[in-house]
């Protein structure tokens, strides 16, 4: 399977100046348990060097098992459709979402948009879900349907991996 990054995309249908594409060499995954969703996170070692600036940068990592309190804001984003039946969408999209603890497990953070229909959705997955500017969920799954009202969002919780993410780091450097 031939999978092609694309670092700085805004607009999915424009070749923008400021993104860069790039292959991948190399897979890395934690455990990852498709029956339960657990360890939903992986790293991509790409080709060569990004360069970083206005358009791509770094984000920050929690420290290792950092807890995240119900009712922080935080910022969900991504291109998966726009409802559970709906399209997906041209352009990235951004949602200030809310976590929560009910019926979250701890490998997650959970989120919700208060008082509205409104949430991840298919096509997510892998996407930032970024608190404080800090990296703290990497989109995982919905429950039933996207933004139910009923359910919260689940994230893969970073914190959980900030040790294996530095020990795959130091591991990859050239």
């Amino acid at each position: 399977m031939l999978v092609t990054v694309v670092l700085g995309a805004h607009d999915l249908l424009s070749s923008e100046p400021g993104q860069q594409k790039f292959t991948i060499t190399q897979v890395f995954q934690n455990n990852y348990n498709p029956e339960e969703s657990l360890n939903d996170v992986l790293l991509l070692q790409l080709n060569r060097p990004a360069s970083l600036g206005e358009q791509v940068a770094v984000a920050s990592l929690p420290q290792q098992d950092q807890s995240l309190s119900q009712g922080t804001q935080c910022l969900a984003m991504g291109w998966g459709r726009l409802g559970t039946r709906a399209p997906t969408p041209r352009v990235l999209q951004e949602l200030n979402v809310t976590v929560v603890t009910f019926l979250c497990r701890e490998h997650n953070v959970c989120t919700l948009v208060p008082r509205r229909a409104a949430g991840i959705c298919f096509g997510d997955s892998g996407g930032p879900l970024v608190c404080n500017g800090i990296l703290h969920g990497v989109d995982s799954f919905v429950i039933r349907e996207c933004a139910s009202l009923q359910f919260p969002d689940f994230f893969a919780r970073v914190s959980m991996y900030v040790d294996w993410i530095h020990s795959v780091l130091r591991g990859a450097e050239p």
